[in-house]
């Protein structure tokens, strides 16, 4: 039988190298006191885990979130890192083959088994295979993840046409978050011994029928082990056994269809429960002997996409219906939950997942900037009911935001949308594919930045459209956000059809009376990226300010201009209350009071136009870093923004009514 170690439960230790001399020293074989190779010796390393996560438990690092120290790290990418530790000689047995299965490495390098390469490696947003069989002794096996330097730069400005290079972009510094550049293993790693029968990629994918209230299930897949292998595959609920069916290999490879399920289906949150049902696959031999088995959960959901209320007949389709109910879709970008999310674990997703469904959201939207949260984050959402839109990442850049064109880039881009597609498309929670974020421009204009939405014409973008479509027949795939006419919806438009996805919102909008005049004309049909800023708490700017000056919060400071210069309210504050906040404290209340006022009116406007408007999304939904100030309901440390009770209020209220049940006009 098949059998996986997990190396996560190994010692590793993490050291620093100036780039290549570890090379040298062991083509030379020169010994490391000979010339000091090491920069940084061997600190204990956890594996998933940072390089930077490692250091700062060491302290060698000093506390990034703190002040400017972020500054302090940069140096760390610019040295080799080698993780190391030895595979217990037990692991090591009479299989025939050998694999070490990396599913996130950050971001290029190579492995060594026993001082010998093994294999080379390079992306942070697909898993990475290496045969190590040939590489293997009886006993002493020693393995090393080496780490080379990463690219230099692929932030938020630039060119997104000449992007080449595929790491999560969000760490080389975003409007809301410095340069932390994570070096590391940041998925799970592990050894898998077989003798060659074992199960391949499985294909599953799940529906609903709304009016029999039954589920249909897709499953089948590769399976090695000869002629006589057989497939049993298992559907089972808390309560007991759903379905069972045993077929050959070759006939589990065309796939099985299950329909008629009884089960029960899965709601988003406040719509209904979340039932997930266990779906077993077991590769058996002629004599009924297990050979490998592969285990996931599922959930049955309907999905349909009608038009909205009013718009134009060749808009897109923007009301989603799930299990036949029309459902406003309501929440926010969900933004990594640290720079270095290779340190996190399932608890820190728990906390902040359950604050977003006790908010009332059901939908949340992963950028293209980020990377493919982990399984644990789709587990969770499929318990509590969150619908996920998640995107493949292609992302703008401000000087030009024109998709990569090249074929060698169309591939790349491809099989990471592919492993995307792959590793998530059985999840209940799962919406629909993104090609990416505001990819925007003209043919004979993209260099500008400027210019409508990409559509399906552009080639990256139809391709990505067409793994997505082979892949995954259930879900919806668009080939940006915003689509449509127009990225933005202008006043000036209003009533001409030509606002469907769009950013932006009122929120930005001077006065609460400029507001209420522009959303008595909003005509969007998706509002998927809303964002107005609000100060993070007194006490938590000061926590974080590691001795710098708090005030006052303009850009003349550099604790608050190095960060947060995108979202600075100052100005508008004191136009709106005549006169300059006395102290932090009173600028908190103002700068809370009007992202709670200005949010909830541009949402509230939103939901009671549903149908006419399918769904509203904030840009973001938390901090990624302790800023003094951002676009989020949720702080650093996880407490609610008076915002957030804002959003709560309405996302708990009914969508195509009346949602105002207070004046807030005039707070201030």
């Amino acid at each position: 039988m098949k059998q996986q170690y997990d190396l996560s439960a190994l010692a590793w230790t993490v050291e620093g190298h100036t780039p290549w001399l570890w090379k040298f020293q062991r083509v030379h074989q020169v010994g490391f006191t000979d010339l000091g190779c090491v920069d940084v010796p061997p600190v204990p390393a956890r594996v998933p885990g940072s390089v930077q996560g490692a250091l700062r438990a060491a302290g060698i690092l000093p506390a990034w979130n703190v002040g400017l120290n972020y500054r302090q790290c940069e140096w760390v990418e610019n040295r080799h890192w080698i993780y190391r530790t030895e595979l217990p000689d037990a692991w090591v047995q009479d299989k025939a083959d050998y694999r070490l299965e990396c599913l996130g490495l950050d971001y290029c390098g190579w492995v060594y088994v026993n001082g010998a390469e093994a294999g080379a490696f390079t992306g942070t947003h697909v898993p990475h295979t290496f045969d190590l069989t040939s590489h293997l002794k009886p006993s002493g096996n020693v393995l090393e993840i080496i780490f080379d330097l990463p690219p230099r730069w692929l932030g938020q400005f630039g060119w997104t046409s000449r992007m080449r290079e595929w790491k999560a972009r969000f760490n080389y510094t975003w409007d809301w978050v410095p340069r932390l550049l994570q070096v590391g293993i940041w998925d799970d790693v592990a050894l898998v011994a077989t003798d060659g029968v074992e199960l391949g990629t499985l294909r599953i994918l799940s529906d609903a029928d709304p009016a029999a209230s039954t589920g249909i299930m897709d499953v089948g897949g590769t399976a090695s082990g000869g002629a006589d292998a057989r497939v049993e595959v298992t559907l089972e609920s808390d309560a007991g056994l759903v379905r069972r069916e045993t077929v050959s290999a070759a006939q589990f490879a065309r796939g099985l269809r299950w329909e008629s399920l009884p089960v029960r289906l899965w709601w988003p949150n406040l719509e209904g429960e979340q039932p997930l049902y266990t779906l077993t696959c077991r590769l058996l031999d002629g004599a009924g002997v297990e050979h490998d088995r592969d285990t996931r959960r599922v959930g049955f959901k309907h999905i349909e996409w009608h038009p909205c209320a009013g718009a134009p007949p060749e808009a897109d389709p923007w009301v989603c219906v799930i299990n036949g109910r029309p459902v406003f879709m309501q929440g926010v970008n969900f933004a990594p939950l640290s720079a270095l999310y290779a340190d996190l674990t399932r608890d820190d997703y728990a906390a902040r997942l359950g604050q977003y469904r006790e908010l009332g959201a059901n939908i949340l939207r992963i950028n293209a900037c980020q990377f493919l949260e982990r399984t644990w984050f789709y587990d969770l959402c499929d318990e509590l009911g969150i619908m996920v839109w998640q995107e493949f990442p292609l992302t703008s850049s401000g000087i030009d935001n024109w998709p990569p064109e090249d074929e060698q880039s169309i591939a790349a881009v491809a099989d990471i949308a592919r492993s995307f597609v792959q590793r998530r498309r059985h999840h209940a929670s799962l919406l629909f594919w993104s090609g990416g974020n505001e990819l925007q421009g003209e043919l004979d204009g993209r260099k500008t930045g400027a210019g409508k939405p990409c559509g399906m014409d552009h080639p990256m973008l139809k391709r990505l459209g067409e793994v997505t479509a082979e892949e995954d027949p259930v879900h919806r795939y668009i080939a940006t956000s915003p689509s449509g006419p127009r990225a933005g919806a202008n006043p000036a438009d209003f009533g001409k059809g030509l606002h469907w996805d769009v950013h932006g919102g009122a929120a930005l909008a001077a006065t609460p009376e400029e507001a209420e005049r522009y959303l008595a004309e909003d005509d969007a049909l998706l509002r998927s990226e809303v964002y107005c800023s609000g100060a993070s708490p007194v006490a938590l700017i000061e926590k974080y300010a590691g001795g710098m000056d708090t005030w006052p919060p303009q850009h003349t400071n550099p604790y608050w201009d190095s960060l947060t210069t995108w979202w600075l309210d100052w100005d508008r504050l004191v136009a709106w209350h005549g006169r300059e906040p006395a102290d932090l404290a009173e600028y908190v209340a103002w700068s809370q009071a009007k992202q709670a006022l200005m949010l909830g009116m541009d949402c509230a406007a939103a939901k009671r136009r549903f149908p006419r408007c399918g769904g509203w999304l904030l840009w973001s939904g938390h901090d990624t870093f302790p800023l003094c100030i951002n676009s989020s309901l949720i702080d650093f440390d996880g407490g609610y923004k008076p915002a957030a009770l804002e959003m709560k209020r309405i996302w708990h209220g009914p969508a195509g009514k009346e949602l105002t049940t207070k004046d807030t006009k005039n707070t201030k």
